[in-house]
Order: C-alpha cells, then structure tokens, then sequence
C-alpha cells in the first residue's frame, strides 16, 4: 500500500477493514478469480458499510464478467 495513503497506522487500519470486508463476502466470489485493491486515500474517511459496498460492487462486476 502506498505511503500517499497515509502513516503505518492509518495503511494498518485500511488493511484491517479491507480484509474484513473481504472475509464477510468472499463466498460470493468465484473460485477463479484474484483480486488486488489499491485503495485511495478517501477510505480512510469511509465507514465500514461504505467499504463493504465498495467491495460488493467489485464482487458484482467480477461475478458479471465471464472469463
């Protein structure tokens, strides 16, 4: 994650948040697919329901597009 996001702690809470966001959605997402998020500093004024619609919506277009 890059520094323009913020100081270690902030990148750490992003990191925390992301992943559980991740956990509570992954079964939605195919088998076939590896996601890599590069998050914009606007998370850091996101709430947890914001991030979780943010990651839905990427879990949508994935589950959308065929491979």
């Amino acid at each position: 994650m890059p520094r323009a996001v913020g100081g270690a702690v902030q990148r750490n809470r992003i990191k925390r948040r992301i992943r559980e966001a991740f956990r509570l959605h992954r079964d939605r997402l195919g088998p076939q697919w590896d996601l890599v998020l590069n998050p914009r500093a606007s998370v850091l004024r996101a709430t947890f329901p914001e991030v979780e619609r943010a990651l839905e919506k990427v879990i949508a277009r994935c589950n959308s597009t065929s491979r």
